[in-house]
């Protein structure tokens, strides 16, 4: 009986680390007309639990940090800007349709009301070409990293969040004018 529980725990952390592992954020840069185009998109997030959440009437937020980095070799890696995106979604009971928000650094920049899921997935998951930092403090030919790392909120909610502890990715580019 013992070494039957220890097995199905083992299982249950072996099946829940691969869980976790397939969840990722993938992400590309892109320089042009003096602006850091930023297009991002997180695989394996909308969970049965997030949509329970959404479908609850709970505000959900998806937050993302954005770093632009330059790697130093003798000390800390140098921040040249920071940005927060956040997409939010509260979804009306009696109407069965989400309202949508997305904020650039506290700044609303779009809000919609739609009634498909696949819609809300993409809106909290996915970013085109978002031109969050200027290019005019960037070295020809220097390289840089973003670095995003993305949250949930509320965290304290009383489900257990996919990604609880937050998803982090970086990827390197070369500045080329």
């Amino acid at each position: 009986m013992r070494a039957w529980c220890a097995a199905m725990a083992l299982g249950m952390v072996l099946l829940g680390s691969g869980v976790c592992q397939a969840q990722s954020v993938q992400v590309t840069p892109l320089t042009r007309d003096g602006r850091v185009l930023v297009s991002w998109r997180m695989t394996d997030v909308f969970t049965d639990d997030v949509r329970a959440a959404i479908h609850s009437g709970m505000t959900i937020t998806f937050i993302y940090d954005i770093d632009l980095k330059r790697a130093a070799t003798l000390w800390l890696d140098r921040t040249i800007a920071s940005a927060t995106v956040t997409a939010t979604v509260k979804y009306d009971n009696l109407t069965r349709r989400y309202q949508l928000t997305r904020k650039e650094d506290g700044r609303i920049e779009r809000v919609d009301t739609v009634e498909r899921e696949e819609t809300v997935r993409e809106w909290l998951t996915e970013f085109d070409r978002v031109p969050l930092f200027s290019s005019a403090r960037l070295e020809r030919n220097a390289e840089y990293y973003l670095r995003i790392r993305a949250h949930t909120s509320p965290r304290n909610a009383s489900f257990v969040w996919p990604w609880e502890g937050g998803i982090a990715a970086n990827v390197k580019f070369t500045f080329i004018q």
